[in-house]
């Protein structure tokens, strides 16, 4: 299914995606993307039909609150579908207190849902522990501290040697170029070679 919307955002030129390799991501990572999904349900839910929620719960009046843990819940995860989706699930436990002690205020004696109110309770308390998890795993797996610090001052950025990519700015083939190391110890500044390199030049022009 992934690899059909993927062509859609394709230009007429471009190849197809006729099938799609291994995914690289690691099984939290994956829970943290459902957990997104799980947030831009529930905060569409609660934005445009706040009124079934209160009414399940018995808070009729509440939809403005509603709302805002509607918006709250989207931009929750939007950051669990991001690259920071550790944030995204740290976030998710930010707004499940709240959800908590919004449900904790409704959880009264005179409520007649307060058996729905019970069992939101529940659920909400179950998730964020699984929300608090999802983001401690996605953070100690991609954590980089104590790792050494990788050093590569000694890589020039020419993967063929300097002399290869003057040779190839210049306009030669490789077959010209293949025993011309007498580039590489030309001069930067003057263009000037060692004799031993203008030998081989006209060794390989002979």
């Amino acid at each position: 299914m992934l690899s059909h919307l993927a062509d859609v955002t394709r230009s007429p030129g471009d190849p197809k995606v006729i099938e799609t390799g291994p995914s690289s991501l690691k099984p939290v990572d994956s829970l943290g993307r459902g957990l997104g999904w799980f947030s831009l349900g529930l905060g569409l839910t609660e934005l445009l039909a706040p009124q079934v929620l209160t009414r399940w719960l018995g808070v009729q009046g509440k939809e403005g609150l509603v709302r805002s843990y509607g918006a709250r819940e989207i931009a929750s995860g939007i950051l669990c579908l991001s690259v920071n989706n550790d944030y995204g699930a740290y976030s998710r436990v930010g707004g499940d207190l709240l959800d908590l002690a919004s449900l904790a205020g409704a959880y009264r004696d005179d409520n007649p849902k307060k058996g729905n109110v019970g069992t939101a309770l529940a659920l909400v308390a179950g998730i964020t522990i699984l929300d608090a998890l999802a983001g401690k795993s996605i953070r100690s797996l991609h954590d980089r501290k104590g790792e050494p610090v990788r050093d590569y001052s000694d890589r020039s950025g020419f993967p063929k040697g300097v002399g290869y990519s003057r040779g190839k700015a210049a306009g030669r083939t490789p077959q010209d170029f293949r025993a011309t190391p007498a580039a590489a110890s030309a001069s930067p500044t003057t263009g000037e070679t060692s004799p031993a390199s203008a030998d081989l030049i006209l060794e390989v022009a002979g």
